[in-house]
């Protein structure tokens, strides 16, 4: 879910967000600025308050909140490096982060960082944000995909519930949304107006790679069984079984929420801050429940590209901002950011806060993936970008709207992708 700015406000962000305007002032005291992405109130308001104590009791180090936007955030960024305008302190998303790692405007922050906040993250987390030698941010928020589920039509059905522990395999799910169609009603409602992130994560479930790295180090599409077992299922309930709406498949997550209240789909794969919309728009008397996303040869593996905090590497006062980094990335700050924000955190202590695994508005159900979830397929693909945008996304569009075949899919996916790639390995 991202929320939209206009252009003007952005061009006029970049002129505040430059790190040439804060350093150090003639009082000697340090000037930070931290663009931040969040948008939900309630995330804003965390964000600010923990900058706001921490200019309290940092007198000498100033940190200035810039509100940016998730729209376009890549081209913002670009231009504001090539420009030596870049915040010095960087909120953005680990997948969008190889080109600016491997372009050297992002700081390498092995050295840096406090060790209590290198520890208490997974190093399967810290895989998102590491390219070649060096650690180009800090990911600090997670979002697993969940079924969000009308519970009172699931139970007049008599289908079996899942769990973390014993979630519905693919096949089953199929057979599931079919049992639950008929009368104009579907099963489940997929929003895929952008495909290719639901597509790649949930199929790491089912042992899906698409992208594998050989010896010399660069990256090739192959697009193999493993891979088509998400692909083909959603394929199939839209245009085989009927049991996914056909109408949705262009659609945002947001777009499919009126349907699912109005009782049109039992069910809508989501990521998982989306309940915040739920409870805020759901109406009174509607009962809902979170559900893992169905499981394949490898589990609840899904991949995931965590929110991430970077450092510019223009930045003239790098050790400061990240002592910054670890106070607002404290167990108990990265919890407000993230009920803040309705996702987990990705620190080990934080999710073990009960806030986090109440059962109240599914907490607890997330939580439980937590240990599923591994770096997206792509994470550390350069020309990812680009091969989403002009190959894989159309090509996924056309697949699950019933205009191309399997095999057509993967002649484009692997032929024209292959293509992309090479001109960033070159």
């Amino acid at each position: 879910m991202r929320a939209r700015l206009p252009a003007l406000v952005l061009a006029l962000m970049l002129l505040l967000a430059g790190c040439s305007s804060g350093g150090t002032r003639d009082d000697g005291r340090i000037t930070l600025r931290f663009q931040s992405l969040a948008w939900q109130e309630e995330s804003v308001e965390a964000n600010r308050q923990l900058v706001a104590q921490w200019n309290a009791t940092h007198p000498d180090v100033r940190v200035e909140y810039v509100q940016g936007s998730w729209d376009s955030v890549h081209d913002q960024l670009l231009t504001a490096f090539e420009g030596g305008e870049a915040p010095d302190i960087i909120h953005d998303a680990s997948d969008d982060l190889a080109d600016f790692a491997y372009g050297g405007y992002l700081a390498d922050l092995k050295g840096l960082l406090p060790a209590r906040l290198k520890s208490d993250i997974p190093q399967r987390t810290w895989e998102t944000t590491t390219f070649g030698d060096g650690v180009y941010g800090v990911p600090f928020l997670q979002e697993p995909r969940v079924l969000i589920a009308n519970t009172t039509w699931l139970r007049k059905s008599g289908v079996r519930i899942p769990t973390p522990e014993k979630p519905w395999s693919w096949a089953e799910f199929r057979r599931i949304t079919e049992r639950l169609s008929g009368g104009g009603k579907y099963g489940v409602a997929w929003p895929l107006k952008e495909p290719v992130s639901a597509t790649l994560n949930l199929s790491l479930s089912a042992g899906g790679r698409l992208f594998h790295r050989g010896p010399d180090g660069k990256v090739t599409v192959r697009f193999g069984a493993a891979d088509r077992t998400v692909p083909r299922t959603i394929h199939d309930q839209a245009n085989t079984d009927r049991s996914a709406s056909p109408t949705t498949l262009g659609s945002g997550g947001s777009d499919t929420l009126p349907g699912f209240f109005g009782g049109r789909y039992a069910m809508v794969p989501l990521g998982f801050s989306y309940r915040q919309q739920i409870v805020q728009q759901a109406p009174k008397g509607f009962d809902w429940q979170v559900l893992p996303a169905p499981a394949g040869a490898a589990g609840l593996t899904q991949g995931v590209s965590p929110q991430t905090l970077s450092i510019a590497e223009d930045c003239p006062h790098k050790k400061e901002a990240a002592e910054f980094l670890g106070f607002l990335l404290r167990p108990r700050n990265m919890v407000r950011l993230a009920l803040g924000d309705w996702m987990l955190p990705t620190g080990t202590q934080a999710l073990e806060d009960p806030a986090l695994r109440t059962t109240r508005h599914g907490w607890a159900t997330g939580t439980a993936l937590a240990a599923h979830l591994r770096p997206a397929p792509a994470q550390t693909v350069r020309g990812y970008p680009e091969w989403k945008d002009k190959v894989a996304t159309p090509a996924l569009q056309e697949y699950y709207s019933g205009a191309i075949g399997l095999g057509e899919l993967r002649e484009r996916l692997e032929d024209d992708g292959n293509l992309v790639l090479a001109r960033y390995q070159r």
